[in-house]
């Protein structure tokens, strides 16, 4: 098999429900790979498929060139850490890591040192000998990484793993997590609905809806270059246009008709020709935004526009501006450049401009933005751009 982990054209349906549908897939040795989508777009059941929980309908589940699609799961070299951790309580920290060793009869000296180690990669030695109700929720996550990764299985699966935890403890989670992986050299595959732990521990992710893989591709890929509507706005807020093909500037470039804008330059990686429609996204930070007009170079397209809203965030502050009918996100980040400029208030005249190269056309789902956002509709904002909180009275 070309790769080390590898699903085959697999299918999985619950009575009308079809999970996952005819998906392909290749994880490498080594590779902290994720899965993510919304709630119900297969991402689980494609995990309980590898770890033996479920037999898919259609398609075959490979591991390092074995076909493991009908092995139950106590035969097969992966091991799983779910959401509630699953420790058990009446267990201390060390038994609990010791269990699975003990379950395989492994020699008592090779128990003490394997358990020893763990307790050192997950630095817990203190806490060895106190009950699970003694530790806190990261520590708890901590000793279930351990008591997966003692067996030394050939892949470890993570299930929405840090889904309980606060913020900020998710936050430094993810940092053990990434540390873990580095040390110990497995193939991590992590299932998660958050982009923001997605991008940061992935090395490549796969971005999924209504049971299949919409996009492939490392975070730097899958952000800066989404293939389609869905994952533009999956990943991150993103600013949608509409519009057609009104020149073709040559083999790179061409102009964009969007009702109420001036000709806008797109970067054609698409290739399309005049009076082709054109779904165009645009990234917030991508913007810039003055209340002075800009004298730019190169292929820029610079608007003019009207603030509506106004948050600051303190590394940055996020603007929405009226242009038309569109009400656009803009993020802006603060640095000493804008020390010297005026600053822009609520209902203030204002430029926006960005990039040809910024923008990027993709394939339109006519009915999947609202869904991927997990936003109710009357909270959407005109023409799916990132919708504005709102404005409290003063």
């Amino acid at each position: 098999m070309a790769e080390f982990l590898e699903f085959v054209d697999v299918s999985k349906t619950f009575g009308r429900l079809r999970a996952v549908d005819h998906v392909s897939l290749g994880v490498r040795r080594g590779e902290f790979f994720s899965l993510l989508g919304p709630s119900g777009c297969g991402k689980t059941t494609l995990l309980r498929m590898l770890g033996g929980f479920e037999i898919p309908d259609t398609g075959r589940i490979y591991l390092d060139g074995v076909d493991i699609t009908d092995l139950p799961p106590n035969r097969r070299q992966v091991n799983t850490i779910f959401q509630n951790y699953a420790l058990f309580p009446h267990l201390s920290v060390w038994e609990n890591i010791a269990f699975g060793l003990r379950v395989a009869k492994r020699p008592r000296r090779e128990i003490f040192n394997e358990v020893e180690r763990m307790l050192a990669l997950i630095q817990m030695e203190e806490h060895a000998h106190k009950k699970p109700h003694q530790i806190s929720g990261g520590q708890k996550q901590r000793v279930a990484i351990a008591r997966a990764l003692i067996n030394k299985p050939s892949v470890l699966l993570l299930d929405e793993p840090l889904a309980a935890l606060d913020l900020k403890l998710r936050q430094r989670m993810l940092i053990e997590l990434d540390l873990i992986h580095d040390q110990v050299g497995i193939t991590f595959l992590y299932v998660t609905h958050d982009q923001g732990e997605a991008m940061s521990l992935s090395d490549r992710i796969a971005v999924m809806n209504q049971g299949r893989i919409e996009q492939l591709g490392t975070p730097a890929e899958v952000y800066e270059a989404p293939r389609s509507s869905f994952v533009a706005a999956f990943i991150g807020d993103t600013n949608f246009f509409e519009g057609r093909v009104a020149e073709i500037i040559n083999d790179d470039y061409i102009l964009m008709q969007i009702d109420g804008f001036p000709s806008v330059v797109c970067f054609n990686d698409k290739k399309m020709k005049v009076n082709d429609l054109v779904y165009l996204s645009v990234r917030p930070e991508k913007f810039r935004i003055s209340r002075e007009r800009p004298q730019l170079d190169g292929r820029y397209n610079l608007i003019s526009a009207n603030v509506e809203d106004i948050i600051y965030l303190g590394s940055h502050t996020k603007y929405w501006v009226r242009v038309d009918e569109y009400r656009l996100a803009i993020s802006q980040q603060h640095g000493r450049f804008l020390l010297d400029e005026q600053p822009i208030r609520w209902k203030d005249d204002v430029w926006i401009w960005w990039h040809a190269d910024d923008g990027y056309m993709l394939e339109r789902y006519s009915e999947a933005d609202e869904l991927l956002i997990q936003t109710p509709p009357e909270e959407v904002g005109q023409n799916g751009a990132v919708p504005a909180p709102p404005r409290a009275e003063v």
